[in-house]
């Protein structure tokens, strides 16, 4: 214990005194915030009251038009496919996957900032396009970076609470954990409190958001370092973006690993709101809870092997192919591998998706970066010889209306070339990325005015009453 707490006084110590950048200070209710001039919180502001007469347009006119209706087996069946939220930030698309604000993966890769020519785009430039509706220039995303950096302090409580978790904790526990107990800096909880205007419960939640995200790396390479390492963290480097740092931080320097995790906490940060993740953290938030709690419950649901659990199945599931007839085999032989996994009950994992209706372009764009970076690792043709053989396997069946990779068909290989060969930590990871998006939703519903989300129930008594019993 006394060796992680000396750790951690380190790191906090070098973490308080990052310089902030120049500021401008914007009166809040009850409170002053710091905002770099020129700033995300500016142009956000500058983007919300258009945003609020357009949804107040629709309402007007369409409030009572239907959106279709719901059958029985939506209504058992996890209620797939009703739609009923409205969530800004991302759309999915069946034939062309994830859109950010309107634009696809492919497309963000060439117009957002990247650190290096050439390179990944830079998770902030997403951040700034999720919040605000357009694409930042380079210096307004170096901007950001330096803001997040001047927020990633995290209070020594937090890495207390986290020492005194015995030590076999699930890495999503003790994520979860941390970032409950980093709710005691809640500037929108201090601000409700306080009795702060419901038409400015968006300017503490958009603070809580860039802190909260801020902080996710240092907590999250804390919990790695602590589980899998020696226990002694590593300070941020105040010269490095904000996926970079989380890399540093969690003991990977090299450029590679960098540009691996620009990238993948660019692609896994949002998929609209009806995902497990999404959705619990915009029904928690729409009770007005603050976004330390709200993240929390999001992640509570990532934790869940059908949501964020599945690239550990992946690659459990690659790791047993791998075993059984190696990384470099015939066609022939892969396909009856494949046919024998189906036909002892199982799924191939990392196939299939609940709405795409072709590969998914998190795979293509993870694919792609393995053909630049690490085109011979054993790994990759392994999971290329898959992606030639298990979509015509599955159409076979009949039974699959999706037979192509999902995102979670390729990361696990990635992380794994890079030395990050941890899977239990893997969901970690996903939860860093994911707060980017359903915090910027959450302090998007703030900004709106979204109400408390209560839809209705009914009993299965009811169902037999209205359509008879079977």
């Amino acid at each position: 214990m006394r060796r992680i707490v000396s750790a951690v006084s380190g790191l906090t110590a070098h973490a308080s005194t990052t310089a902030a950048p120049t500021a401008t200070f914007l009166r809040g209710p009850r409170r002053w915030y710091a905002s770099p001039s020129g700033g995300i919180k500016e142009a956000l502001a500058a983007a919300i009251p258009a945003q609020q007469e357009r949804l107040k347009k629709i309402k007007q006119a369409h409030g009572d038009k239907s959106l279709g209706e719901v059958t029985v087996n939506m209504a058992m069946g996890g209620m797939r496919g009703i739609t009923g939220m409205v969530w800004e930030t991302s759309l999915l698309d069946a034939e062309e996957g994830i859109r950010f604000r309107g634009h696809t993966i492919p497309d963000l890769q060439k117009r957002l900032p990247a650190a290096v020519e050439g390179g990944e785009p830079l998770p902030e430039g997403l951040l700034w396009l999720l919040l605000t509706g357009d694409v930042p220039t380079k210096a307004q995303v170096e901007g950001l970076s330096a803001e997040l950096r001047s927020r990633a302090h995290v209070p020594q409580h937090v890495f207390d609470v986290l020492a005194s978790l015995p030590k076999h904790t699930h890495p999503m526990t003790q994520f979860s954990v941390a970032i409950m107990a980093l709710q005691t800096e809640s500037k929108f909880a201090k601000a409700y409190a306080e009795g702060v205007h419901k038409t400015k419960y968006w300017e503490p939640v958009f603070e809580d958001t860039l802190d909260c995200i801020a902080k996710l790396p240092t907590v999250a390479a804390a919990i790695y370092r602590n589980t899998f390492k020696d226990g002694k963290l590593i300070a941020p480097d105040d010269t490095l973006d904000w996926a970079a740092n989380f890399a540093r931080q969690m003991g990977y320097d090299d450029e590679g690993t960098k540009e691996l995790m620009r990238l993948y906490m660019t692609i896994h940060s949002d998929h609209e709101g009806g995902n497990v993740s999404a959705h619990a953290t915009h029904l928690v938030g729409s009770a007005l809870s603050d976004p330390y709690t709200s993240l929390a419950a999001g992640m509570n649901g990532l934790a869940g092997p059908l949501h964020g659990l599945a690239n550990q199945e992946v690659l459990k599931w690659l790791n047993e192919v791998e075993r059984d007839i190696g990384t470099d085999v015939s066609t022939e032989r892969m396909t009856q591998f494949v046919w024998d996994t189906l036909k002892s009950g199982r799924v191939v994992p990392g196939y299939g998706h609940a709405v795409l209706r072709k590969t998914d372009p998190r795979y293509a764009c993870q694919r792609e970066f393995a053909l630049k970076h690490l085109p011979d690792y054993p790994k990759f043709k392994l999971v290329s010889k898959l992606y030639e053989v298990v979509p015509g396997v599955l159409t076979e069946t009949g039974k699959v209306r999706n037979p192509w990779p999902n995102v979670d068909a390729h990361s696990g290989v990635l992380l794994q070339y890079y030395g990050i060969t941890e899977e239990n930590f893997y969901t970690v990871m996903f939860g860093v990325s994911r707060a980017i998006g359903v915090l910027s939703q959450l302090t998007l519903s703030r900004a709106m005015g979204f109400a408390i989300e209560r839809p209705k129930s009914v009993t299965s008594g009811w169902l037999e009453e209205k359509f008879g019993k079977p």
